[in-house]
């Protein structure tokens, strides 16, 4: 037999298939691929996140009655598991805080208000959920415990006993656990620069926070109460959807995740108050029942309660500056206030106003659309909120018997870019003690504005109003309009 040559050899090679996927046809390879992706999408419809929501839900009920502790949840897919009935409130804990090698502590998200929650009962389950491929957020695995253990050294000290970081040894490596740990002391001093009010909390604070941290769908009994430590339960709702056996076969781990991709509209409070008629909804029939009950006028188990209505914030420690949302149904009346910034694309309140208003109208019109577009178009009306402030400060002489004159930031939610302006107002014309800075008659004042008092005043905004959570863009074009960076 003659050796052969090597193009013998190629041709050779040409005559078998070399993977799986040479054996198809390239119609049927296409077909193919076709139908994976309509099987995938199919199992991430919405029907299936929603009955997967359900779902957890139950499990997060059981945890709560079990430990008795109130429940908290970690936005924004936190409270698609918990019913509004039982909802103790909100936490803003990010898992990008918790990123490998990204790990902080953030100045934006002080969840101080968590503090409160804990001390009055004992203790806190937070909950959140994380998609296929994780048994844990990072939010509850990292940014958590790295929370708790600022919070600790700032209430009592680093020396405190129980003032290191705890980490779920099933999630993070030892190796991690030490980098971490090796961080505290600069994330301590980064908390300690924006010079929070914590004397009153040091003077009611009994005992040290720690993370305790239950798996999904764990059958953990109760943890007895410690004497020694208030339990931050971290709870994650949804179970591994490759080992759990208890979930159906249409479940969806994580469902509640990235809910603006899927949910079109759809939100949690709209979700529990129609729960029963969307799970029995066809996934056909569901986006137009989303779409009517978006449209629809708000039933009364839509409204918040008179209770969970959002009033307007008072921002610590001004005695004049607050926040609010833009009312869902009846508009705000001007009389209670001596200025009013509204940032939405269109004005709500009852006195017609151009773009640029006179100072005496009170009232000056930011039109900004909702999303990213809406911090972008605040870049280019920065002048108008400087001009504004400028004339309604020159025109409010002091004076024994007249208070400061009372401002009021809004935007639809409440959260994002009526902060920003907040947050503008406050660095430029407010002092260290919260005292509006008057303009005119030799009472002139220069604040000198970098990204430390940013973040301070931005702290008491925080600590005033939870649920303020400005977007990176707006804090981007705050950072624009004060610093020109």
């Amino acid at each position: 037999m003659f050796p052969q040559s090597n193009d013998d050899l190629a041709d050779s090679a040409n005559l078998y298939p070399t993977s799986f996927s040479s054996l198809l046809l390239p119609t049927a390879s296409v077909n193919i691929s076709r139908a994976l992706s309509s099987l995938s999408r199919t199992s991430l419809s919405i029907s299936n996140r929603l009955s997967s929501i359900h779902h957890d839900s139950l499990f997060v009920r059981q945890i709560a009655e079990r430990y008795q502790l109130p429940l908290i949840a970690n936005e924004r897919c936190g409270s698609w598991y918990i019913p509004p009935g039982i909802k103790s409130g909100s936490a803003y804990f990010k898992s990008t805080d918790g990123h490998q090698g990204q790990w902080a502590f953030s100045p934006r998200r002080l969840n101080l208000h968590v503090l409160d929650i804990v001390e009055k009962h004992g203790g806190c389950i937070v909950v959140d959920s994380t998609r296929r491929g994780k048994s844990m957020p990072d939010a509850l695995s990292k940014t958590v415990p790295i929370w708790c253990a600022v919070m600790n050294s700032l209430l009592f000290g680093k020396n405190c006993e129980r003032a290191g970081i705890y980490t779920p040894d099933e999630v993070v490596s030892p190796s991690e656990h030490s980098q971490i740990e090796a961080r505290l002391d600069t994330f301590i001093e980064e908390a300690k620069h924006l010079h929070l009010n914590l004397e009153a909390r040091r003077q009611t604070f009994q005992k040290p926070i720690r993370p305790i941290f239950l798996p999904p769908h764990s059958t953990l009994s109760p943890a007895s109460r410690e004497d020694s430590y208030y339990p931050i339960v971290c709870l994650t709702a949804s179970s591994l959807a490759s080992s759990s056996t208890t979930h159906p076969p249409t479940y969806v781990q994580g469902a509640a995740d990235d809910s603006e991709s899927w949910s079109q509209g759809l939100t949690p409070s709209l979700f529990w108050a129609h729960k029963d008629q969307l799970l029995s909804t066809s996934e056909d029939n569901l986006p137009s029942l989303i779409h009517s009950l978006l449209v629809s006028p708000p039933s009364p188990a839509d409204l918040p309660s008179s209770t969970d209505a959002d009033p307007a914030t008072l921002i610590h420690p001004t005695q004049s500056l607050y926040i609010a949302p833009l009312p869902p149904t009846t508009p705000f009346t001007t009389s209670s206030w001596d200025a009013i910034i509204v940032c939405a694309p269109t004005n709500p309140f009852e006195e017609p106003t151009p773009t640029t208003p006179s100072p005496k109208t009170k009232l000056l019109h930011l039109r900004c659309p909702s999303g990213k577009r809406g911090s972008r178009a605040l870049r280019t009306q920065w002048h108008h909120v400087i001009h504004f402030l400028d004339a309604l400060l020159h025109d409010s002489s002091p004076s024994s018997t007249r208070p400061p004159p009372r401002i009021l930031c809004t935007c639809p939610s409440g959260a994002d870019l009526s902060v920003g302006v907040a947050l503008v107002i406050l660095c430029r014309f407010v002092d260290g003690e919260g005292v509006l800075l008057l303009r005119g008659k030799g009472k002139e004042s220069v604040v000198v504005v970098d990204k430390t008092l940013v973040r301070q005043r931005l702290a008491w905004i925080t600590t005033a109003r939870p649920e303020a959570n400005p977007s990176r863009e707006t804090l981007q074009a705050v950072n624009v309009c004060l610093m020109g960076v």
